[in-house]
This record gives C-alpha cells, sequence and structure tokens, in this order.
C-alpha cells in the first residue's frame, strides 16, 4: 500500500463493538441483548479466538447469530514475527491485517507488572525525523477492533507463556493517536470495561507529538487517562525540525493546550523529550525545558535516542544524560530517565517492520 494513501476498513469487527453496541446488534438481529454479556466475554475476556468455529459454549441463539451473515466478523490478526529482547523483559510483536498492512505491538515489563504497547495506524502522518514509523508515512487509520486485537493478542501471549496478564496499555505504538481519535477512543473503552480485560484507566497512557485538537478533545472525555506530550525541542525552530507538525501547531499553543488539559482533568502532564546527542541535550537545553513547564504539573521524561536507519543521530553519554536530568530536578520538576528496552529486537515503533522491508529488498 503505498505510504500516502489513505484507506479504511468499513466495517467493525467483534472485537472493537462495546458493550452497549454488542446489545444494539443483537437487538437489531431479533437476538436477546441479554445475551450480550455472554459474547463480550467470550470475545474480551476468555479470549475467543476461532469464532465462530468454535462457539459450541454459547447459547443457540448466539451461535446462529455468529454464524449468519450479520455478525461481524473477528478482527483476523495474523503473527508475521514475535522477537523476545536478550533480557526477557520485551517482545517485539509483528501483526498483518486483513489488508495486508502489518502493525507492531510491544509487550514490556516484569511479573505482575507487563504492559502493551499498542498501535493506532498503520505508519504516522506527523514525521518526526528520528521516528521509523513517521520515516515511513501514512497508510491508513486503525479500527477499534484492530487497536483492541493487537491487546488481545499480547494477553494471550502472557497467558501462555507467563500465566500473566496485562496491567498496563500505553497508546506510543506506530501512529499518532489522537490522529485516530475516536477509534482509539473506543478501543480504550473496550480494554478498561471490567466485563473485559478491566485495564483501570489511571493504568492507560497515550502519547502525542503535539496534536491540539486531540488534547482539547481527551479534556474532554469522561476518562481521565494519562497524557504524554512528545517535546523535544524547546523553541519552535529546534522542534519543528525534528518534529514538523510544530509548524501547524506551535510550541506556545501547544503548552497552553496542555496547561488547559491539566487544569480541566485535574492531573499530571507527562512530557517526553528524546535525547540526542550533540542537538538537543545541552544544559541550555535543559534550563530552557525547565522554563518551559515552570507552574505546571509536570513531569519529565527523558529518553536517550533508541537509533534508526533513517536518521543520522545517537543517543549521548550517560554522564550527559545524568547532567541533564539533574538541571530539570533541580529547577523542581521530576524527571525519570527512561530504560531503553528492546533495542536487540528493534522495539521502538516502526523498527521492525523497517528492518522486514530492508531485508526483502535487499537493503539489510
Amino acid at each position: 500500500m503505498p505510504s500516502g494513501e489513505i484507506q479504511s476498513i468499513k466495517r467493525e469487527y467483534l472485537e472493537g463493538l462495546n458493550f452497549s453496541s454488542l446489545e444494539s446488534c443483537l437487538e437489531d438481529s431479533g437476538v436477546n441483548p441479554v445475551h450480550a454479556k455472554a459474547l463480550f466475554n467470550a470475545v474480551q475476556r476468555r479470549l475467543d479466538r476461532a469464532l465462530p468455529e468454535a462457539c459450541d459454549h454459547l447459547v443457540p441463539p448466539l451461535q446462529r447469530w455468529l454464524r449468519s451473515a450479520e455478525a461481524p466478523q473477528q478482527c483476523p490478526l495474523v503473527p508475521v514475527a514475535q522477537t523476545p529482547s536478550a533480557d526477557g523483559y520485551t517482545h517485539k510483536h509483528l501483526l498483518r491485517l486483513a489488508d495486508g498492512a502489518e502493525v507492531e505491538a510491544v509487550q514490556m515489563g516484569f511479573p505482575g507488572r507487563f504492559t502493551a504497547c499498542l498501535s493506532s495506524q498503520v505508519g504516522c502522518a506527523m514525521g518526526c525525523v528520528f521516528c521509523a514509523t513517521g520515516q515511513m508515512g501514512f497508510a491508513r487509520h486503525l479500527t477499534a477492533g484492530e487497536i483492541v486485537a493487537q491487546a488481545l493478542h499480547v494477553e494471550r501471549q502472557l497467558r501462555a507463556t507467563q500465566g500473566e496478564r496485562l496491567r498496563n496499555i500505553v497508546m506510543m505504538g506506530m501512529g499518532e493517536p489522537l490522529h485516530n481519535f475516536e477509534p482509539t477512543m473506543q478501543a480504550l473503552e473496550i480494554l478498561t470495561d471490567n466485563r473485559g480485560l478491566n485495564i483501570g484507566p489511571a493504568r492507560v497512557a497515550i502519547s502525542t507529538v503535539g496534536h491540539i485538537p486531540g488534547i482539547e478533545q481527551l479534556a474532554r472525555h469522561p476518562k481521565r487517562y494519562s497524557l504524554a506530550v512528545s517535546l523535544h525541542g524547546a523553541s519552535d525552530a529546534e522542534r519543528a525540525a525534528l518534529v514538523p507538525i510544530n509548524k501547524k501547531w506551535p510550541l506556545a499553543d501547544l503548552l497552553q493546550a496542555c496547561r488547559d488539559y491539566s487544569r480541566i482533568k485535574r492531573a499530571r502532564v507527562f512530557f517526553a523529550w528524546t535525547l540526542i546527542g550533540g542537538v538537543n541535550d545541552s544544559d541550555d537545553h535543559a534550563r530552557r525545558l525547565a522554563e518551559l513547564l515552570r507552574g505546571m504539573d509536570a513531569h519529565v521524561n527523558l529518553i536517550p535516542l533508541n537509533p534508526t536507519e533513517g536518521f543520522d543521530g545517537a543517543a549521548p553519554a550517560d554522564s550527559r544524560v545524568r547532567a541533564f536530568q539533574e538541571i530539570i530536578q533541580d529547577s523542581g520538576l521530576p524527571s525519570t530517565v527512561r530504560q531503553r528496552r528492546g533495542i536487540d529486537v528493534a522495539a521502538g515503533c516502526g523498527q521492525l517492520k523497517v528492518a522486514r522491508a530492508n531485508r526483502a529488498s535487499g537493503l539489510g
């Protein structure tokens, strides 16, 4: 599929129906909506994968409906590759969708603390220069069902291999989730439903490169998910060089949207700063970043660059990372240096897909 071609899947999958939508589908088909609970449980908690073929455990009206032309299909998600990191804490999943498009989901964490990092789009329109997904361009949005299906796939793997369950969801995979707002919100409604995986909203984080309309919508959304905003530059010129969308939504407007979000939601905003050696890792950058966030309920996550084939940059030395963090913390802002996990399995969003494509074309 060409990188600039915008397409969409027209019909929602079974995984993408929230509880009320499932009730409505059944009722419209003449099936008692009381059966929605059993079907939702089968899909979202039991993780049944072979519906309608393997549905004998469901009541006959549901069996007949699932086998009818009216019933939505399950998302035909096909695992293409699964790569564990050497430390055992990260698993990268490359998954093929019905139209042949491929997306990535990452399983991260420790026993009792597993997280799924999910994709929201095939490719990305934001064009961040150091991001493998941004380098591949935008193809299409994912449906809610395609987003949920990624989480269910990771959950199945965890149950089968670790006897564990997902605890957290982060929308930090391929794509800009706030550019695909409604399907992303519908997917998260399903994943946080206590009749399904029951991921608490406080354990869901949505990462944005600075999609201001989406931040404004999220501020009005009834659920309070964590908001993570990628900055990477302390001036419009610096940020636009790394994050081209800054030309559309400048830094001052973005920070005002973040302040409004924090005020409306009464919530802290997390800011991501990817540290690129010799580009945005100086003491001056740290001081200017601290000044930008002064007075805001903010937390700064510092992320040493995860190298990609399409960007000529490198992570700074550990000593430079520590010096940067000290300046941020001395300003009164809490700060965390995020561990770079899964580099050996190309766990940065889009990297496994790009690596496979390069090998197929003889470039890698």
